[in-house]
């Protein structure tokens, strides 16, 4: 239709990766994960870094990250 304007609609998710290597680790997990069921991702957002820590020795023993990822919506522009 002439003079119609097309708009993309982004949806938003939010995950929680884990690792036990490191927090940037912990956001490619969730972003590879929510890739196995969702199509178009655009972007991914870090809201807050959180780790378990093993409470006789002090050490990090898995990094978590809260994400957002963004994805069009199927049928938008």
């Amino acid at each position: 239709m002439e003079g119609r304007i097309r708009v993309a609609v982004i949806k938003v998710i939010e995950l929680v990766g884990e690792s036990k290597t490191g927090w940037e680790d912990a956001v490619r997990q969730a972003v590879k994960q929510a890739a196995k069921t969702v199509r178009n991702i655009s972007g991914v957002e870090v809201l807050n870094w959180t780790a378990n820590v093993n409470p006789a020795d002090g050490s990090i023993v898995e990094y978590k990250a809260d994400v957002q990822v963004a994805f069009k919506v199927d049928g938008t522009d």
